[in-house]
C-alpha cells in the first residue's frame, strides 16, 4: 500500500519479466475482466524467490487466474518439485494452459478446473507451500483445508490482505461481504498457535505464515 511513484521505483528495480510473462499481461488486459487481479513483477517475483528458498517439493495454489503467478512460482521449482494449481474459471483454461505450454514450465504445472473446496481433499499428500488468492470470502475455509496438510516449516501465503485498505474501519463506508471475511482471515492466522506470521505491504498486502 505504497503510492504511485514509489510502487514504481520499486518496479524498476525488481527484475523485468520475460517474454511470457509480459504477454500474459498484455492478453490479460485485453481479454479478461478484472485484469488487476494478475500478480504482476513485484509479486510474481517474490514468490519465486520464496520457493527458490524453500525449495518445496509441492507447492499448492489456489486461485490461478491467467496463470502469472503459477509460472513464477514453477521457476523456482527444483527438478521433481510440482505445482498444483486450482481454478474455478473454466472459460479461461484453454488460454491458461496456452500459456503455461509458451512458458515451458508445462511438465511442473497441474492445472485443475472445479471449486477448490471439493478439489483440495481430492489430493494426496501434504504441502511445503501454499498460495491463496481466489475468492475471498472462502479464505478462513481453505486456509482450514490446507493448515494439517502443510508440512512443519512449510508457508501459506495469502494476497489482498489489507483489501485496498479497507481493514480499517476508517477507510470503507460499510463492512462488506469481502471485507468481513479477510478480516475473520486476518483474526484467525494471528490467533493460530500453529503458526507463526506477518503481514507484509506488498501491493495489496500479503498474509505470510509459517507451520511450526
Amino acid at each position: 500500500m505504497i503510492d504511485d511513484a514509489l510502487f514504481q521505483y520499486c518496479l524498476d528495480h525488481t527484475e523485468k519479466e520475460d517474454a511470457t510473462l509480459t504477454h500474459i499481461t498484455r492478453q490479460t488486459n485485453l481479454k479478461v475482466l478484472k485484469p488487476r487481479m494478475l500478480s504482476g513483477p513485484v509479486q510474481g517475483k517474490f514468490l519465486e524467490l520464496q520457493v527458490k528458498m524453500l525449495r518445496p517439493k509441492c507447492v499448492l495454489e489456489i486461485g490461478t487466474f491467467t496463470g502469472y503467478a503459477a509460472i513464477c512460482m514453477a521457476k523456482g521449482l527444483e527438478a521433481g518439485a510440482k505445482l498444483i494449481t486450482l481454478d474455478i474459471n473454466a472459460e479461461l483454461e484453454e488460454m491458461v494452459r496456452g500459456f503455461f505450454l509458451e512458458s515451458g514450465l508445462n511438465e511442473k504445472i497441474d492445472y485443475r478446473i472445479g471449486n477448490a473446496l471439493d478439489l483440495i481433499p481430492e489430493i494426496s499428500g501434504n504441502f511445503d507451500m501454499v498460495f491463496i488468492d481466489a475468492d475471498k470470502i472462502n479464505y478462513s475455509r481453505y486456509y482450514d483445508l490446507v493448515i494439517d496438510r502443510l508440512n512443519p516449516g512449510g508457508m501459506i501465503f495469502a494476497d489482498n490482505i489489507l483489501w485496498s485498505g479497507k481493514v480499517l474501519e476508517s477507510k470503507r463506508k460499510k463492512l462488506d461481504k469481502d471485507t468481513a471475511a479477510i478480516l475473520e482471515f486476518n483474526q484467525k492466522v494471528q490467533h493460530d498457535p500453529r503458526v507463526e506470521n506477518v503481514i507484509l505491504p506488498i501491493r495489496d498486502g500479503i498474509m505470510m505464515a509459517r507451520k511450526r
